[in-house]
């Protein structure tokens, strides 16, 4: 997954962002306490054009072709019901729907669900230049067969994630119909819950039409005040579970357990930071000890023991994760000495949380970790 360092990068111009222009629209007094105006809706349809990214030597044979898709999505204007509304200068969220034609009958088709938020930049009277980051399920049609698919290195299972990202740039044609214009990133995989799964990565140009219900949304509550929460320190303990399949020989999927306690900090309005201790027992790992070690000999322990710094990024009770480990406790060595972690959160109750995470080895996915947890 090597689009992991760019996904941190526009996670932190999220968090800082940027100053923009202020937006024509009827601004309402920042008084915290009024009612926040009708959300509008918009609606897009746009055509994709892209290419296959060829980040690893197994997918070379699969570049030859441009895959284009279409792209249908409903966004709702935020007018300041929520306080990080206007923390964030009223982000659009939606839910796009898309469609992909890799136009090479050994990917076949894609279609993909992924809700967004979508952050503008500049915005004007005839204008909108936005940052948008989205996640969800994606199927494919055509995944890896070792009888009928073996070239298919890309995925091995139909139903996989999806991570998306733009620049977009929209640009009023009247006061209800905007022409959009983008650039960004599609990557679909699956976490290696099932091999081999080394991901497809494509970069886009996107060109379409957006319908503004109300372009110019009246906004309040723009300057709400920071929660009571900020410079308080909290605790989390959470535990994950999670499968994973060894090699494309070994079709079962073993049990990945883990144990997470942590400290953290609200520094701010947008952000918590994280220093955690975790335990992992992966399953898979036993297996191919014994696959690989001389009877009678002696075993190492694969249970593995890190330490964590993170940072998590907040809109309202849901937040984007981001985890760097380094494993202190690890007799076995099966991997890199460091991990990576990237996902999101949820907070069901201000007490219990649930999060899906990706685990990384130097760009490599480990696992994909469901993860429930409570904040004390």
């Amino acid at each position: 997954m090597p689009v992991r360092y760019l996904f941190l990068l526009l996670l932190c111009v999220l968090a800082i962002g940027l100053p923009g222009r202020p937006a024509a629209a009827r601004q309402l007094p920042p008084d915290s306490t009024l009612p926040a105006p009708r959300a509008p809706f918009v609606v897009g349809a746009y055509a994709q054009g892209s290419i296959i990214l060829a980040h690893t030597y197994a997918i070379r044979h699969l570049v030859a072709s441009h895959p284009t898709g279409f792209e249908v999505n409903l966004q709702r204007q935020t007018t300041g019901a929520a306080p990080w509304h206007g923390w964030y200068k009223f982000p659009k969220i939606g839910l796009a729907l898309t469609y992909y034609d890799f136009h090479n009958p050994v990917l076949g088709y894609v279609v993909s669900a992924s809700p967004y938020i979508s952050k503008s930049f500049s915005r004007g009277p005839k204008h909108d230049f936005s940052f948008r980051l989205g996640a969800g399920l994606a199927y494919l049609t055509n995944p890896y067969n070792q009888e009928t698919n073996h070239k298919n290195t890309i995925a091995s299972s139909a139903l996989n994630a999806t991570l998306q990202f733009r620049f977009e740039y929209d640009y009023a044609l009247t006061p209800h119909l905007g022409l959009l214009v983008g650039a960004g990133l599609n990557h679909y995989s699956n976490g290696a819950t099932t091999k081999p799964n080394f991901g497809v990565n494509l970069p886009s140009v996107v060109l379409g039409l957006n319908y503004y219900q109300q372009r110019s949304a009246p906004r309040t509550n723009a300057n709400a005040p920071a929660p009571p929460e900020v410079g308080r320190t909290f605790f989390n303990v959470s535990t994950s579970l999670g499968f994973k399949q060894r090699t494309e020989g070994d079709k079962q999927k073993y049990l990945v357990h883990s144990l997470t306690l942590a400290v953290g900090r609200r520094v701010n309005r947008k952000s918590n930071l994280l220093l955690g201790l975790e335990g992992f027992n992966d399953r898979s790992l036993q297996a191919t000890l014994n696959d690989t070690s001389r009877a009678g000999g002696p075993r190492p322990d694969v249970k593995k023991a890190g330490i964590f710094v993170g940072h998590e990024l907040l809109f309202g009770r849901l937040a984007f994760d981001s985890h760097l480990g380094f494993y202190v406790y690890a007799p076995y060595k099966s991997s890199t000495p460091y991990y990576e972690r990237l996902g999101l959160k949820y907070h069901f109750t201000n007490l219990l949380f649930g999060a899906v995470d990706l685990k990384v080895h130097r760009g490599a996915a480990d696992v994909i970790e469901f993860k429930i947890g409570a904040k004390l």
